[in-house]
């Protein structure tokens, strides 16, 4: 698994964090920490250091507007990580067909005979 893809799961794994990036990406404008700890039940400092693991992922973005800063959701890490997911389901639904298959010929090539026993 490439780096940048770990770090977006590692992220992802805390389901503070993850709540963070789905309120994030229903407001396209951004979000302030103060505005995202109302919500919360962890402090604006929390929430803070939650968002910088989230920019470091390549999940937000941190854009300074006058004496605030405002984060919004970015989908460049999040859509590299579903497209690594996907790869892997791929071959993975390819595997699990093949293994239905063999088993599927495997109890037709049986004869009656052989399942008495």
């Amino acid at each position: 698994m490439s780096d940048d893809v770990s770090v977006v799961f590692a992220a992802l794994s805390d389901s503070t964090r993850r709540r963070l990036f789905e309120q994030l990406l229903e407001q396209p404008h951004g979000r302030t920490a103060t505005e995202l700890a109302d919500h919360a039940s962890v402090s604006r400092q929390a929430i803070v250091k939650h968002l910088q693991l989230l920019a470091n992922a390549g999940l937000a973005v941190a854009v300074r507007d006058g004496r605030e800063v405002r984060y919004r959701a970015s989908t460049d890490a999040a859509l590299h990580a579903s497209a690594w997911l996907s790869v892997r389901a791929s071959a993975w639904d390819r595997r699990l067909a093949a293994l239905e298959k063999g088993v599927r010929d495997a109890r037709n090539s049986k004869s009656p005979t052989s399942r008495r026993r």
